[in-house]
Formats: structure tokens, sequence, C-alpha cells
């Protein structure tokens, strides 16, 4: 079946001149349309404060607008919402890729909606009893869907219908739906167009025949506020002319009032600075996939490896970190990374001139290293680091050491013991942790460190450094500094402690880095405190602890693996669950808890790092499905089939929810006893609210979705990564041709170059290799392009919007 597949790449950068003008605590959140899917930590006392934060996600659902709200931090009331970013799905590819500056808009109750409404409408002609002709519109307002919540909960929502002219302005009215985010209405209301000709008696309103061409259907939708003021929750309109005497239905998107968000303030408010990446994919069935996959994995036999179809995708995007993600999933997924990563580092390393300057660039190699480490590195960073960055976040001592910097009453010497406890704490844990490290990761270890040694035969040291400046620089100390990145903390920590964490890193990055404890190292410091603080080391003790790691993880010596006697961490959060009903005592509420995943078990407990209240053995897991809303009339609900009674669960937005039934649904997939069929709705007041059957154990009433594949240390689906390449090769079309030309040029002309021309940044080797490479891609992209178009005709005819 097709996927259709929205990803966002966020770089969350920060913000200036934000009103009101005086140090405020500002925080950003992400929204998709009306709901909030991501926020960053608290910038404290700032008027310009900086994030800094990194988010990609996949967008389960459609939406409308992708927005950035700047909030006001406030202890004692609600935090105040100072302005926002608002892109239209549509604009979001004029911006992706690069950073831009917005200016922040006002906050409009008038411009904030979400959802979409499904009419039937239909222009009429009826005869009347003196056989004159008038015309009648018909007005069936089916349903709504997406709407948003009104503080928190599903909202109580009602529709005007109005036919909307010159000299008229009728109006009716719905019922109110309560507690629902997609009301079903299905009601019908019938206006009057046009008078018949025989008409003579004056009215409230004058109809003459051209009016039609100035009349408009509007739809309005309210959440009725009972003994408060109604919300505005959307509008449509639809100009009557578009029908003639045809039937017309279409779902149409909710739109802002034209009023809405427009104040002479604008320029008053400050901007926010993004770096936005947005994708969409159509993924096919698998078995269009097969050539294309086919020429990519067989990319590490090619020789050389620059004229390999991994090697010149890479070359043909503006950003090769676009090429990389995709790249070295679909390869871990297939088992071909290991030899691909060795073979373009060794083209790497052929520009290489100096061993002390190995695998510090942004190469190719380096990038794939990198991304490599953080899908399969995940658990081996948590069984590390996790326990000591809990402590220094939780109980966290002063460590500045920058007398600039120092605090009023901060002892230098009391401060510099604090840190160097946490720095050996931290390396100690490094240098033991060898016994966890994925096997994976040794491997291309293994080959990076002896093709550095091959490259530099006469350095003796560079077989370290060159595992050192991927395992140190680019893995440890990354995750040291940023541990929310790498999910070893909930949230970004504060800013005492990211300095520590700061610090810290920045021990790590020299101790790891091979021989940098020698005095002509140390006086290289840009910091004379930093070279103070690294006098009372040892050098001796730490080069050779440094030494025996890097040999540990750069051997091919089998291990033990950890995960046989550990089970693997996968997820955890803060959701809803609702009471199960063990107990003769326990209300059927929803209480807030802390989940956790493994690949042994799932648990809940009343607060993160609590004794589990409940488990469930993942052998046990029967299914996971999405859950109705309808239900309980809450949103972004699943459920967990095992032994027992459903597990019912609300995640806090719609992204978490996707994640978390994914995970759950990869690591149960080879469960033997999985069901077949599922209830979509609970089983409420003695009947399943779905299908009306009244005895609990009745078979479910629809299939169970297909899963995912089952693979619990690296989450890949490589036909998804496959059409995220794919698309890239068809972005950059333009860029191939001209590679395709270079290499003819170069076949035809095997004489110098005298000047730079447009090919001169390729990497071209092999000009008839990378030729025949070239022609193989575009074919394969163009069978791919003709299978896209088939099916998007077919989406098209089975879909209709009004609006998009």
């Amino acid at each position: 079946s097709l996927q259709y597949l929205q990803y966002f790449f966020l770089f969350t950068d920060d913000a200036k001149h934000l009103v009101p003008n005086k140090m405020r605590d500002f925080f950003c959140t992400i929204n998709l349309d009306q709901e909030e899917v991501f926020r960053t930590q608290v910038v404290e006392k700032s008027l310009s404060p900086y994030f800094g934060e990194e988010f990609y996600f996949e967008i389960p659902r459609t939406f409308q607008w992708l927005s950035f709200y700047i909030y006001d931090k406030s202890v004692l009331q609600k935090d105040l919402r100072i302005g926002k970013v608002s892109i239209k799905k549509e604009d979001l590819c004029n911006y992706t890729g690069k950073e831009n500056w917005f200016m922040l808009q006002p906050v409009d109750s008038n411009s904030e909606v979400q959802g979409k409404v499904h009419l039937e409408l239909k222009l009429n002609e009826l005869i009347t009893d003196n056989g004159s002709v008038c015309q009648q519109l018909v007005v069936h307002i089916k349903e709504c869907h997406g709407l948003p919540l009104i503080n928190g909960q599903n909202c109580d929502p009602y529709a005007t219908v109005s036919l909307v002219g010159p000299s008229r302005n009728d109006q009716k009215k719905t019922k109110v739906k309560k507690k629902t985010s997609n009301p079903q209405f299905n009601e019908t209301f019938y206006f009057e167009v046009t008078r018949s000709s025989s008409y003579t008696k004056k009215s409230q309103f004058q109809v003459e025949e051209e009016d039609i061409e100035k009349l408009e259907v509007r739809v309005d939708l309210w959440n009725n506020g009972n003994l408060v003021q109604d919300i505005f929750l959307g509008e449509i309109k639809v100009p009557v002319k578009v029908l003639r005497n045809d039937s017309f239905q279409a779902w149409y998107l909710l739109q802002p009032r034209e009023n809405g968000n427009k104040s002479s303030k604008t320029d008053d408010l400050g901007s926010l600075r993004l770096n936005i990446c947005y994708t969409e994919d159509c993924v096919l069935p698998s078995e269009y996939y097969t050539s294309l996959r086919n020429l990519l994995l067989k990319s590490s036999d090619v020789q050389p490896i620059s004229a390999s179809a991994a090697y010149i995708l890479s070359e043909v995007c503006r950003d090769k970190y676009d090429a990389v993600l995709p790249l070295v999933r679909l390869l871990l997924h297939h088992h071909k990374l290991v030899p691909f990563v060795a073979a373009v580092a060794e083209l790497d390393l052929k520009d290489t001139q100096e061993a002390n300057t190995i695998f510090r660039g942004n190469s190719l190699a380096t990038r794939c290293v990198d991304e490599m480490m953080k899908i399969v590195g995940k658990h081996y960073l948590k069984v590390t680091l996790k326990p000591v960055i809990d402590e220094i976040c939780e109980s966290p001592k002063p460590c500045e050491i920058d007398p600039i910097k120092l605090r009023e009453g901060d002892n230098v010497e009391t401060n510099m013991e604090n840190l160097r406890y946490y720095v050996d704490k931290v390396f100690r844990e490094i240098v033991r942790s060898s016994i966890s490290c994925p096997t994976l990761m040794c491997d291309v270890f293994y080959s990076l460190r002896h093709l550095a040694a091959k490259r530099f035969p006469n350095d003796p040291h560079v077989q370290y450094s060159a595992v050192s400046s991927f395992v140190f620089l680019r893995f440890f100390a990354v995750a040291v500094v940023s541990p929310h990145t790498f999910h070893l903390r909930p949230h970004h920590p504060d800013a005492q402690t990211s300095r520590t964490l700061t610090l810290i890193s920045k021990a790590i990055q020299t101790l790891g880095s091979w021989g940098s404890l020698t005095k002509s190292k140390l006086s290289s410091f840009k910091e004379t405190f930093m070279c103070e603080f690294f006098k009372t080391f040892q050098e001796e003790k730490f080069t050779e602890s440094v030494k025996k790691f890097l040999d540990d993880v750069s051997s091919t010596e089998c291990k033990e693996p950890s995960g046989v006697s550990e089970p693997v961490h996968l997820k955890e959060g803060e959701m809803y669950k609702r009471a199960q009903g063990r107990t003769r005592i326990g209300k059927k509420n929803f209480k807030k808890r802390w989940f956790c995943l493994t690949s042994r078990e799932f648990t809940y407990h009343k607060q993160q790092d609590k004794e589990p209240i409940f488990t469930i053995p993942i052998k046990n897991i029967l299914a996971v499905e999405k859950l109705d809303e309808s239900s309980f009339n809450k949103k972004n609900m699943f459920q967990v089939l095992h032994g027992e009674k459903p597990l019912y669960i609300q995640a806090n937005n719609c992204v978490e929810a996707s994640e978390w039934i994914e995970a759950l649904c990869r690591v149960t997939r080879c469960n033997q006893k999985r069901l077949s069929f599922y209830h979509p709705s609970a089983f409420l007041n003695g009947s399943w609210l779905c299908c009306k059957a009244t005895a609990e154990s009745t078979e479910g009433c629809a299939r169970c979705t297909a899963g995912v594949p089952a693979d619990t240390q690296i989450e890949v689906d490589g036909d998804r990564e496959t059409e995220r390449i794919y698309s890239l090769f068809t972005i950059n079309r333009s860029k191939l041709q001209k590679l395709e030309e270079a290499c003819g040029s170069i076949a035809v002309y095997q004489g110098p170059r005298k000047e730079p021309d447009d090919y001169s940044n390729f990497t071209i080797e092999d000009s008839v290799a990378t030729f025949h490479t070239l022609q193989q891609i575009i074919d394969t992209v163009e069978k791919l392009n003709e299978s896209h178009e088939k099916f998007q005709k077919k989406r098209s005819s089975s879909a209709k919007y009004g609006s998009e």
C-alpha cells in the first residue's frame, strides 16, 4: 500500500529584540496547526534568547500550518504568548534547507485555526405552483475532522451556514456536538437564491438574477462556550456561481478570518531565526524500488568508489547531510555499511597530507560514521553515560573555573576539584565500556584504524587518532554536552549545568585525543584556565587507559554482546493511561504515568526512576493499535492488547503517539500469538462501541494494521529510505546531467584542465565507469517517475478537495 510521509528537520536558532523590552525567561514551541509537538528549553533572563535545538520527526497526519510560538515563562501565572511565526504547508519549500529570519506576528484568535469540513452543495431549480422557475441552494454539512483542543479538552463545536451577498445575509445554525474534534453534523439547509419572475411582494431583501454572481456560501465553525464567549474555530467560503446546476461535494480546509492576524504592531514583537528542512514522500510498494535499491547496495563493490551510485548521490546533493541520512540507514539495514565506509574513507585518506588532520573534516566518510554512531550507539551511550549524566544534572556541583565567569562567593580551587571529580568519573565510565561497544561500531573502527596505518606507515600513533577522532570527539564528547539530543535526559539542562557539561566535554576531547596531554599540546589551549586544569592530570596514566580502550573498540575479537544479558532500552516518556479496573475500588479515570519500553518489557511507573506499577512482558503483547477518539473523546490514543484487559494510553501529541505505536509494533512484530483482528473502539457500558457486540471476549471487528520491520536496535524501513534517495536524485536531476556531460568531456579530451569548469567540484576518477553508473541512475529514476505519476493520478481521482 502507499504511504505518504512528511518529515521535518528543524533547527530553532535564536530570537532577537523580543517584547516586552526587558530581560525575561523565554521558550519556543513547535506546533502542527494548533497542536504542540515540541518545546525548547527555557532561556533565562534574555532579550535575544539562543535556543540552538534540533528536531527531526515524521509527521503522522495532514496539516495546514507549521507554527512557532515564543512564550514568556511565568512562575505563578499562565505563560504569555509573545508572538508567532506561521508558515503554510505549501510555502515550506520556499524556506527549506536554509536559514531565515522571520518577523514575529501577533497571536490572534481569529487566525488560530485547524481542521477541515465536508460539504455537499447543490443548486436546484424549482417550479412554483403558477409554473414559474426559481433557484434553491441546498447545503449539506456532513462532518468536520481535526478541530483543535480547547484548553486541553475536545471542543463542543457547532457550525453556522450563511448565504451572503451584497444585500443579504441568511444564517442558519447546526446543533452543538459535545466533546469531539470530529463532529458528525449531517444537517441540510435550504436557501432561496432567485425569486420566480412572477414574485412581486417586497421583502427584507431583493434578489436579482445577476446577484448570483456575487453570492457565496460561508460556513463558520465555533466552540460553544456555554457561560463564556464562543471561540472561533475557522471558516470556509464557496462562491455559488461555481455550482451552476450541478452537485458538488468536497473537503474544505478551514481558513482564518480575512481580518485575522492583522495588526499595526507586527514590527514590534521581534524576530526568530529558523533552519527548516521539509520533505514529503510517497512510498510505493517494495517491488518498485528493486532496481534503485540494488544499484545503491552494490556501491561498495564498484571500482573506483567515486563511480558508485551512493557516492554520486553525495556529489549531487547541495548538502551532504541530505544524502547521508537515508544512505546510511539503507546500507545499515542491508548490512552493507562497513565496506562502503571503508571504501570512502580510503578515498578520503588519499587527500589527507598530514597525520594530525586525519578525519577532521566533514567528508562523506566522516558524516557516514557520525550517523552510524548515532543510530547504533544509542543503547551504548545510555549504559555508559546515563548514570553519571543523571548525577551531574540532578545534584550539580559548581564547576566554573574561568576567573571571568566566577560568581560571587565561588572558590576556584573547590570548583576545580568538583570538575576533576566529574571528569574522572565520566572518563572512567568511557574507558571501561569497551565490552558494551556495538559490534558494528568496532568493525568500522577496525577498518579505519588499519586504513590510517596503511596511509601513514611511519606514524605509530595515527592508528589510534583515527579511532579517537570519532569515538571521543564526535561521539562521547558530543553526547556529554547535549544529553537531551541523545535521549540521555528528557529535557535540556539549565544554563549552569550546561556550562558544567561543556567543560567536561572539553576535557574528554582532550583526554581522548592521542598525545594531547603533552606540554607542547597544552600550551596551545586558547583558555589558560583549561591549561592550568590539565596540569593536574598524570599524562602516562590517562594515555595508557585511552590506548587500551581504543585497542579494545577497534578489535574484531568476539565480545559478549551486551544485549543478551541486559534488555535494550528503546523509549521512555510521560503519558496518560486509563485505569484498567483491576481492583474494585479503582476508578476508571486517566492518570499521568512514566512509561518505559525495553526489548524485554513494557512498564509504567508513578514517576521516573521509581519501581514499575505494572509490567507487560514483550512476548505477551498481542497487538498495538490506534484507539478511536470517540471511545473517550480524547485525541492521540492507542491501545496495547495483552493477556488482560486492553491498556488504553493517551500520548501528548500526534507525533509522540505515532512514535510509541511504531516502537511497540517493532519490538512485538515477531510475537507468535499476535492478533489478526482487534476492536478500534473501547468496551464501555456492556458493549464494544465499534461493533456493538455485548461479549467482552468477542473477536475484533477490524483487521490489525501491518507491522514494521522487526529490528529493535536499528529502526529502518528500507523502502522509505530508498524513496527519499529517489526524491534527492529527482531534485538534483540537473546536476546528474552536468556530471554526465563532464564524464563525456573528460573521455573525449584527456589533456590538462586549464581553467575551472562546471564540473571542477565533482570527484571523477574514472569517467567511463562514472558515466555508466549515471546512465543506470537516470534510467531507474525515470521509471520510478512513471510509477509515481500513475499512483498520483489514481490518488487524485479518489480524493477530492475543495481547497488545498
